[in-house]
């Protein structure tokens, strides 16, 4: 066994959701979960197929997004994955919904930080052990941290 890393790409102003399935069809069903879930979202989403042809199954409502989950998708080369680039919404909008898909087995990671995947490469394929998701933390919160971080998530309409 090697273990490998690869940095995925994520558009300026996107987000991304990176997890496992089980079946073909998660490529619909994210779509239609992502269509649904919130009016006006953006987004590409590939999907790693794990038998018969072994291809990488698209779907995306934005050429940009579409193709660059695409180009994740390849660099990860693991079976049943996906990923999920998105704009118009964030992480937090959607991931309930994509976590209820019957075919999600986990998420993990949603960001729109830098992404690093660790993955372990066998005789028979890829398989993602984890992810490093942005940076290491340079300290402890202060004051002025503390009223950023209520004035932007009130910015976003998370908070009143």
């Amino acid at each position: 066994m090697e273990l490998v890393t690869v940095k995925l790409v994520i558009p300026e102003g996107a987000n991304l959701i990176l997890g496992q399935s089980h079946f073909i069809k998660t490529v619909e069903d994210l779509y239609e979960i992502l269509v649904g879930t919130v009016p006006g979202i953006k987004f590409g989403l590939a999907f790693c197929e794990s038998s018969g042809e072994c291809l990488v199954r698209v779907e995306g409502n934005d050429p940009e997004l579409t193709q660059a989950a695409t180009e994740n998708a390849n660099r990860l080369a693991a079976g049943h994955t996906f990923n999920i680039l998105l704009k118009n919404a964030f992480p937090i909008n959607v991931l309930n919904a994509v976590k209820l898909c019957p075919e999600v087995c986990r998420v993990f990671c949603a960001t729109a930080n830098p992404v690093e995947v660790i993955l372990a490469q066998t005789e028979q394929g890829r398989g993602i052990l984890g992810v490093v998701d942005g940076l290491s933390p340079k300290g402890v919160e202060a004051e002025d941290g503390k009223a950023w971080r209520h004035e932007i998530l009130r910015k976003f309409g998370y908070k009143k």
